[in-house]
């Protein structure tokens, strides 16, 4: 029996770290997956543990090999983007990996702010906001002002999708979709480095851009739909945050964008990406705790309350006034208005003058009809979706080297759709 051609991915999120394998048809015919314990930083703080991490690629990869089952093809990498691996003159990784949450000291921001000006002018050049260590280009800053002795033994900073691109081929290259992700790093105007990142001699350590060396989990998330819509369209990613994408704004970011926690990316073509963002994944979770508690209902009581188009949704909701409404399905529709009433402010901002006719939404809030239903009747001139990837980012960096290892063409049923009216 033949061999099956496939892609090896590796899809690397902050909790879970899956390696898949694609046939040409992009289904998934093998899977391995793990979770590693954290580890702690000097200050205490928790952090990836990049030794376990490292151990379980190369590993995984050898035992894939030996399986006579599969031809690979192919190999590429999608992770979260947010931290660097800093790599020594010996070529290997310096622990601690950081984690990108640790709090970011005001007396550094302080400093780089007299040396290079306040944040809200760098944040509008590098279309990121101010993040703290969020900002992986700050990450670099901090080190080398509060840690000058452990930034002497730094030879490369690598994003972690390029990290696992040096550990599989041993090549060094950096990606500009990590490079262009609120990392303050990329003046987007220059379409390069920006002075400051030159002027601190971080560049130096930052290998050359390269393509096909891994991506940022964002942007590879979007190439599914990339790949099967020319169209433009808006993709509402929702989860713990829901974040609105643009493809098809390339307008200048403003400091009012900014201040309504908008940003820009770029995507694996270097087009630009305009994001903005919302917490209401946690929002909707505190919201469901509270109705719980006060209805004294089950856990995932919510998920079984069906649309209700003859609910009055006027008002704001608060949880503190939960005597207001007169059961449950009345009240959760009312936390999930207020949730809709911010993603709509949210999600014109980067629509804004633009020619899109269709809203995708994936993630979480695809599967809440209450959620979709209020969407889709205040989009009523967009063509609302819900939309369903198994694995989009893994699936994205696959179809972002189709021409290095597929034969067949890129299949038209990537992702399921399901249209919801505005006649409700």
């Amino acid at each position: 029996m033949n061999p099956i051609p496939v892609i090896l991915i590796f899809d690397i999120g902050k909790t879970n770290k899956k390696l898949f394998l694609f046939n040409e048809g992009y289904q998934v015919v093998h899977e391995i997956a793990a979770q590693f314990a954290e580890t702690l930083d000097e200050d205490g703080f928790a952090c990836e543990d990049i030794d376990a991490l490292s151990n379980w690629i190369t590993s995984s990869i050898v035992t894939v090999k030996q399986n006579k089952a599969f031809d690979i093809k192919q190999i590429h990498y999608s992770a979260y983007g947010a931290s660097f691996v800093f790599i020594d003159d010996q070529l290997k990784a310096l622990a601690p990996f950081y984690n990108y949450l640790k709090p970011f000291k005001a007396s550094t921001q302080e400093q780089f702010e007299l040396s290079y000006g306040k944040m809200e002018q760098m944040s509008l050049v590098t279309a990121s906001p101010f993040l703290g260590n969020l900002n992986s280009g700050l990450q670099l800053y901090r080190m080398k002002l509060e840690h000058p002795e452990k930034f002497k033994k730094i030879k490369w900073a690598l994003h972690l999708p390029q990290y696992v691109h040096f550990l599989i081929t041993g090549n060094l290259a950096s990606d500009i979709t990590s490079i262009g992700c609120h990392t303050m790093l990329w003046n987007f105007a220059k379409n390069n480095y920006h002075d400051w990142v030159i002027q601190e001699g971080l560049d130096k350590i930052l290998p050359p851009i390269a393509a096909e060396v891994g991506l940022h989990d964002s942007s590879s998330a979007l190439i599914p739909y990339l790949s099967s819509f020319e169209e433009p369209f808006v993709l509402i990613s929702t989860g713990t945050w829901c974040i609105s994408l643009n493809p098809f704004n390339d307008s200048v970011l403003t400091t009012n964008e900014l201040n309504q926690d908008t940003l820009c990316f770029l995507s694996y073509t270097k087009k630009h990406v305009k994001a903005s963002r919302l917490f209401s994944g946690k929002e909707h979770e505190q919201g469901v705790l509270a109705l719980n508690k006060h209805f004294n209902a089950a856990a995932n009581y919510y998920t079984q309350v069906n649309y209700d188009a003859n609910i009055p949704l006027e008002g704001d909701f608060n949880t503190n006034e939960l005597s207001e409404y007169k059961d449950f399905e009345t009240a959760y529709h009312h936390l999930v208005s207020a949730l809709v009433k911010k993603q709509i402010i949210s999600t014109n901002i980067i629509i804004a003058n633009t020619k899109v006719n269709r809203i995708f939404v994936d993630g979480g809030f695809s599967n809440n009809e209450i959620f979709m239903n209020l969407l889709a009747k205040a989009y009523s001139q967009y063509e609302v979706f819900a939309a369903a990837i198994p694995q989009a980012s893994a699936l994205g960096a696959a179809l972002a080297v189709h021409h290095q290892w597929n034969t067949k063409p890129i299949p038209n049923n990537l992702i399921s759709l399901q249209y919801y009216s505005t006649k409700n």
